[in-house]
């Protein structure tokens, strides 16, 4: 009887032809929807909480909090049902000689194509509705690449996390359950927003958040820009009446009749500087490291965990 060798594809061939499929579902089955929503969320985000972005060191931090959580949610959307989705699929090929590397890479490449095109949304929308973005550049000589490779970091990062997500779990129910969990960690141990204990903060190293937003403060020059909510909250005060006077408010005309107003913001924003949050380039090329080194992390035990597909009697 005549033997016939079974051959399969190489790496680079598989990789090709799942990013294929991959784009196929992209135009037929709906995915392109994270793209408007994409938008849609910039959009919101930007009319919200963009007015004072890169105006003031309050509005810098939420803003540049609020760029990140776009970032992260847009991730978790592009993957976190990509291959639980398809798991009794992927189980069967590899059986039959799907290398589990090609898939991972095929499904990189594709994602890395996604939030490059989020991030570019994202850019445009905020453009569109006049929020200030960073005008001056430390890596690149162009303000908005830096900008945007930083938010790519972001994006691609929780993607690549959340595709960890739908390689462990069994079904899409069980990941969307669990996606919840990982955005509010995200947004809790982001490390700045929010007053963590000091046991804690060693935890928003593990986060995307915490380098995203580091990143996108450094690269706003936030230690130059003034601080408002100390002169905010004492104006509420000038009228308090003290001996039939009303002495708060002679000291805040005195002050705005001699043009004191922006010295003495800057003088409360001098108290309030954080070092990690300078003007350098160390500072941005570290939060990209670090970005990087997690996505890294992510994609490894991905791989790792699909290889063992076949075991999974879940």
């Amino acid at each position: 009887m005549e033997a016939y060798e079974v051959k399969h594809r190489g790496r680079i061939a598989q990789t090709f032809i799942y990013l294929g499929k991959l784009f196929r579902l992209f135009l037929f089955q709906s995915d392109w929807k994270v793209l408007p929503m994409s938008a849609v969320i910039a959009g919101l985000v930007a009319f919200a909480v963009g007015g004072n972005l890169y105006k003031t060191m309050e509005g810098t931090l939420m803003g540049t909090f609020a760029l990140s959580c776009i970032c992260v949610w847009n991730g978790f959307f592009n993957s976190i049902q990509m291959i639980c989705r398809e798991r009794a699929i992927v189980k069967r090929e590899h059986r039959a000689g799907l290398h589990i590397t090609a898939y991972v890479a095929s499904h990189m490449i594709y994602q890395a194509i996604l939030c490059a095109l989020q991030v570019i949304i994202t850019i445009v929308v905020c453009t569109i509705m006049g929020v200030t973005l960073p005008q001056k550049s430390l890596v690149t000589p162009w303000p908005l690449v830096d900008l945007g490779i930083t938010l790519f970091f972001i994006t691609y990062c929780a993607d690549m996390l959340a595709l960890l997500v739908s390689a462990f779990a069994r079904t899409t129910t069980t990941a969307m359950t669990i996606m919840p969990f990982l955005l509010i960690v995200q947004l809790l141990f982001s490390g700045a927003f929010f007053s963590l204990p000091k046991e804690a903060m060693p935890l928003s190293n593990l986060t995307t958040t915490k380098w995203g937003l580091t990143a996108l403060c450094a690269q706003g020059d936030y230690n130059s820009l003034p601080m408002v909510s100390v002169w905010n909250n004492a104006l509420k005060l000038k009228n308090v009446e003290i001996d039939g006077g009303k002495p708060l408010l002679m000291m805040f005309q005195y002050i705005e009749e001699n043009d004191m107003r922006e010295d003495i913001l800057m003088f409360s924003a001098q108290q309030n500087q954080k070092p990690e949050y300078d003007f350098s380039i160390d500072i941005v090329i570290r939060c990209w490291l670090w970005l990087f080194m997690w996505t890294c992390v992510y994609i490894i035990v991905t791989v790792i965990l699909l290889e063992f597909i076949d075991r999974d009697k879940r």
